[in-house]
């Protein structure tokens, strides 16, 4: 018997993929209108989690140093971790509405409280632990990570909401959603380093970025997907969203307080001055009562009353051995590597270059700073300069200087590598007399050998020859370097100085000048030979674009 052949299909039947598990939002605007408000929450939405970002990088160079490490750990476990949110937020798109919100009050939460929560962390513990784990590093990383996984869930669930106003192409849709979020970042991205943080600091700026965050997410959600909530999930949302809102509001109400309990947990009880400056964060401590001046840049003690006078000392009077009518020295805001060259006689000009005009202003205004550089500003032969060192080098005459003294930071603090560059010496050298000589600090001897001598073989590599010494500080210390300073334990004990010349430098005193306090020539030449101990060799020479330190 012969099969009847099988009846067609009716004209009816489904030829296209089954509906979504959801179906089209029931939204009180047109489809337009509702779809673009879903899109201007995603520019929102990613210009904060931009400064979220920003914000634990900011802030961990700052408590940590070394802002490249940091950035990379930052920003690779944020990216890493924005890869799993995405996939664990697949299993809300049945939810995507109320999905959305909860994340959104999570991440304004987490986001705006965690510069808050990481410099409380440090300010009360004083240690960061491993790179992954312990301490405010390991806090680092978890608010990387969830930040991350919060970011991460939300385009999933943005992708679902826009399809339920309107249904279209993947790609037309992905193409809508990443324009709005990268034109977020990008606001984001700016409004960080040129707003936020010059007007508010890090602090109130991520608390302000938190409202914002909460706000946004709560409007679009309770606002346009609200017909999609059942009662119960809208008013669990509001109530989430005004706890966030308060939480955030109190931080920024007792920030101030915070701060200052803060500062004093980090600096001591002492603190005199505090401020923000368009460059670094300036504390002075101490100077009054018998009690010594102590200088933190960006919480660096960078001048320490007790034994800033051997520093300066090792610093200029080796330097000084010979002509030395015209001086130039290359950070020293602070004034008191001048005031050791005003010293000796015969001086006729001294040019100090400053990159931050907030150091010079403080040097010349605060009563104990002044006091302790022997208000230099005040001698007409002290001329400054505000301008960044490398630049200023770059236009500054040939040959015009019988002594050039380089006072700066660390070369193992990020943002200081390029003044102990190959070129950086370069260029110091093209402006030092034929018989001119330069001094470098060079960060401590016995704790970074390597990148002691590192500067050492860069300088020669610019064609200097050179002689190496070190001198040690008081138990007391300070850092001249990127070691975080919450008391003197934890400070760098030795500096470490390289002298330069197109000949071989002699490492001697003026003997017209009068004596140092804590420096004779058999100690420099012990200073000399204890260096000489610590040689590394077989270094490269640092370069703009192989810098070659390590914090």
């Amino acid at each position: 018997m012969i099969e009847p052949p099988a009846p067609a299909p009716p004209r009816s039947a489904p030829s296209c993929p089954a509906p979504p598990a959801s179906g089209p939002a029931r939204l009180p605007v047109r489809p337009a209108t509702g779809r673009f408000l879903v899109l201007a929450g995603v520019f929102v939405c990613a210009a904060c989690g931009l400064v979220y970002e920003l914000e634990l990088v900011a802030l961990a160079s700052y408590l940590i140093g070394d802002s490249v490490t940091q950035a990379s750990v930052v920003l690779s476990v944020m990216v890493f971790a924005m890869g799993i949110g995405s996939l664990a937020a697949k299993r809300l798109r049945r939810h995507a509405a109320i999905g959305f919100g909860a994340i959104e009050a999570t991440l304004a939460l987490v986001g705006g409280c965690s510069a808050m929560a990481l410099y409380a962390v440090f300010a009360w513990t004083g240690a960061w632990g491993g790179m992954w784990t312990g301490g405010p590093r390991g806090l680092l990383v978890a608010f990387s990570l969830a930040i991350g996984l919060l970011i991460g869930a939300e385009v999933p669930l943005l992708m679902e909401l826009i399809q339920r106003i309107r249904r279209q192409d993947a790609g037309g849709a992905v193409a809508d959603l990443f324009a709005a979020d990268y034109v977020g970042a990008l606001v984001g991205g700016l409004a960080f380093p040129f707003l936020l943080l010059p007007l508010l600091g890090q602090l109130t700026g991520a608390l302000l970025t938190g409202a914002v965050n909460v706000v946004a997410g709560g409007t679009l959600v309770l606002g346009l997907f609200r017909r999609d909530l059942t009662r119960r999930a809208r008013w669990l949302l509001l109530v989430a969203n005004l706890v966030v809102l308060g939480l955030l509001a109190s931080g920024a109400a007792l920030v101030g307080d915070f701060e200052r309990a803060a500062r004093h947990a980090v600096y001591g009880a002492d603190v005199r001055v505090a401020l923000q400056s368009d460059v670094q964060e300036i504390v002075l401590t101490g100077g009054t009562r018998g009690r010594p001046l102590d200088l933190f840049l960006d919480g660096r003690l960078r001048v320490s009353g007790q034994d800033e006078r051997r520093y300066h000392e090792a610093l200029v009077h080796p330097a000084m051995d010979g002509p030395h009518a015209r001086v130039l020295i290359l950070g020293g805001g602070d004034g008191l590597a001048a005031r050791e060259v005003l010293r000796h006689g015969g001086v006729r000009r001294v040019d100090v270059v400053e990159l931050d005009p907030a150091v010079v202003r403080l040097a010349r205004t605060d009563p104990a700073l002044a006091r302790l550089n022997d208000h230099v500003y005040d001698d007409p032969r002290v001329h400054v300069s505000t301008a960044d060192a490398f630049g200023w080098l770059r236009g500054a005459p040939a040959a015009a200087y019988d002594v050039v003294i380089e006072d700066l930071p660390d070369p193992g603090i990020t943002a200081s590598t390029k003044l102990y560059a190959q070129e950086f010496y370069g260029l110091a050298r093209r402006t030092l007399a034929p018989r001119g000589r330069l001094v470098v600090h060079a960060g401590p001897v016995t704790t970074r050998p390597r990148a002691f001598w590192t500067v050492e073989a860069t300088i020669r590599a610019a064609g200097l020859r050179t002689v190496a010494y070190r001198v040690s500080g008081r138990d007391s210390g300070f850092a001249a370097g990127p070691d975080r300073t919450t008391g003197a334990a934890r400070a760098a004990r030795d500096w470490g100085f390289v002298l330069a010349c197109r000949t071989d430098p002699v490492l001697a005193l003026d003997p017209a000048a009068p004596r140092p306090r804590t420096l004779t020539a058999a100690s420099l030449a012990a200073d000399a030979r204890a260096a000489l101990r610590t040689r590394v060799t077989g270094l490269a020479a640092s370069t703009l674009v192989h810098p070659r330190y390590t914090g």
